[in-house]
């Protein structure tokens, strides 16, 4: 029993990470890069610390206390200690300041920030994700009082005057069906508006602040008649305000995060805007919440590439090293090829957010960003939840072991494709946004690819025509278009994400770097149609299920 196996260690994520220093130096201008380095540095080193302290201490877990010891009704929760150290990080390096800070470039500054914070906050990115979203839509709305009031709390650089925003949207009956929320709002003797009901999903109940939905006493049925409300949770002696937290959820994953089953039972609230169209009015924030989604999917899978690249180098079998096994080496390269093509599309969303939001995008660039966003977010969800598994796999027995930190990165990673749409909502998403056909994706490849001669090229256009074909062969049957979103969505993010490492390539070989276009043959290789699905077995394998119940 003399022999002890040396754990992962986690390589400096900024200083080492070879795909986010490339993308950095080439899209952003050098000045704003060299005054953005000290917090990214910062955030890395945070990172390792917090890895080095999870493998120290025990685990903890948010806790709530409803009560106090005179029979007082409190719903205190208490946080983990890097919930706890979320406002300052968060405010000391800009990490929600950095994306308002009125540049086209802030979305790139932004995110490159999140990717480095997200693993080590243990989803404090959540609630930020809620809150870039909030000042998002209130900056939309044009509700000045609302602007001057929130923004500046949502945007602080300061912890004591920083808030953050929750999204009540979720209910019992409703889910991604808004249109079925049962929470009220009524105005009371003074012309104040009030919320009742029960939101049954708040992950970011910790808040100062949150943007919900509520139908207006007296108004119709259905989606348009909802309005979208801003609320403030506490009164200035830190007492809920019509508010009870029923309990904490118990979830597969994001442990630390406390999501919460809330009453609203009188709690002021202010309108948005007009009091109909409140699904409208959240619409700004989707662009920013879904590409949040797809960044912190995009970190995890850095961070459980990280681990095992570096455990395959400590760890010894049969004479020889892991990372020099050819099969184990193939199996980190398949891993690091899917991750490149992730990262690539997710951080080029980021840059068209960023010159989109500024009207400084070229005129396919808006479209594009529209139909690029929810497939960003639904592929990288999937391809997060892959590469991790493949990931836990490199460390046999030991990757199954909850004392090693590693299995908590697969439980987390399973939330990236339920939030904020899952594959199946955001794929139907995707169809809206192609009512005007693929042209912006057929000129965003056109610039990345423009090599005719080049097979890879070849590639490329033979996928999209694929998919345009399909769309035009089922277009008129509305069933057999939503049937075949999946394989369209995964198809056109995959193509995209080929033309996006293709031009790493290019700019890796000018650097005298063959790293890229080894990750760009990979992904290649691994093919970019997923159309193809037999004809029919949709229907036969719901026959089958159904009878098999029967027969049970």
């Amino acid at each position: 029993m003399s022999f002890v196996q040396d754990a992962p260690r986690l390589a400096h994520p900024f200083r080492e990470d070879r795909v986010l220093n490339a993308w950095l130096a080439r899209t952003l201008p050098s000045e704003r890069l060299a005054a953005m380095c000290p917090d990214l540095e910062a955030l890395a080193d945070y990172a390792v610390m917090a890895w080095e302290r999870r493998g120290r201490t025990p685990r903890s877990e948010p806790v709530l206390t409803q009560w106090d010891a005179w029979g007082s009704r409190v719903d205190r929760i208490a946080l983990t200690p890097a919930w706890e150290e979320g406002p300052g990080i968060t405010t000391k390096h800009a990490v929600l300041a950095a994306g308002h800070a009125g540049t086209p470039w802030a979305r790139v500054e932004e995110f490159a920030r999140v990717y480095l914070y997200h693993v080590a906050s243990e989803f404090y990115c959540c609630p930020l994700a809620m809150t870039d979203g909030a000042a998002t839509a209130l900056h939309a709305s044009g509700n000045k009082t609302l602007i001057e009031r929130a923004l500046p709390r949502f945007l602080s650089r300061d912890p004591t005057t920083f808030w953050l925003s929750g999204q009540w949207m979720t209910e019992t009956p409703g889910g991604s069906d808004v249109g079925r929320t049962e929470t009220v709002a009524r105005q009371d003797a003074e012309g104040q508006w009030r919320l009742y009901g029960r939101k049954w999903f708040s992950s970011a109940v910790v808040g100062e602040a949150a943007l919900a939905l509520a139908r207006p006493e007296g108004a119709g049925s259905g989606t348009a008649a909802l309005a979208l409300f801003y609320v403030e949770t506490k009164d200035e002696h830190g007492a809920w305000r019509g508010i009870a937290i029923d309990r904490l959820k118990k979830k597969l994953g994001t442990h630390e995060l406390p999501t919460a089953e809330i009453h609203l039972d009188g709690l002021p609230a202010t309108p948005v805007g007009p009091l109909d169209h409140g699904v409208r009015q959240i619409a700004p924030m989707l662009n920013v919440t879904r590409t949040w989604n797809a960044v912190c999917a995009v970190a995890s899978m850095a961070r459980a590439i990280a681990l095992a690249r570096d455990y395959a180098a400590r760890r010894s079998v049969f004479g020889v090293r892991l990372i020099d096994q050819p099969l184990h080496a193939r199996t980190l390269a398949d891993m690091q090829s899917e991750y490149e093509g992730a990262f690539s599309l997710t951080f080029f969303v980021a840059e068209l957010l960023g010159r989109v939001e500024h009207a400084e995008g070229e005129a396919h660039e808006a479209p594009l960003l529209r139909l690029l966003t929810p497939l960003a977010k639904l592929w990288t969800a999937k391809v997060s939840i892959r590469v991790v598994s493949e990931a836990l796999e490199c460390f046999g027995g030991a990757g199954y072991i909850e004392d090693t930190g590693l299995p908590q990165l697969l439980r987390d990673a399973q939330v990236y494709a339920i939030w904020e749409g899952t594959t199946n909502v955001l794929s139907l998403d995707m169809l809206r946004a192609l009512s005007g056909g693929l042209a912006p994706l057929r000129q965003a490849v056109d610039g990345l690819v423009p090599d005719d001669g080049a097979p890879e090229r070849a590639m490329l256009v033979a996928a999209l025509d694929a998919a345009e074909s399909l769309l035009g062969d089922i277009a008129a049957d509305r069933a057999s278009l939503e049937a075949s979103a999946r394989g369209l969505a995964f198809t056109l993010a995959r193509t995209m994400a080929a033309a996006l490492l293709l031009r790493s390539a290019r700019w890796g070989a000018a650097n005298g770097d063959p790293r890229p276009a080894a990750a760009s043959r990979r992904f290649l290789a691994r093919g970019l149609d997923r159309l193809a699905l037999p004809e029919n077995d949709d229907d036969i394998l719901l026959a089958s299920n159904r009878t098999s119940g029967r027969a049970m």
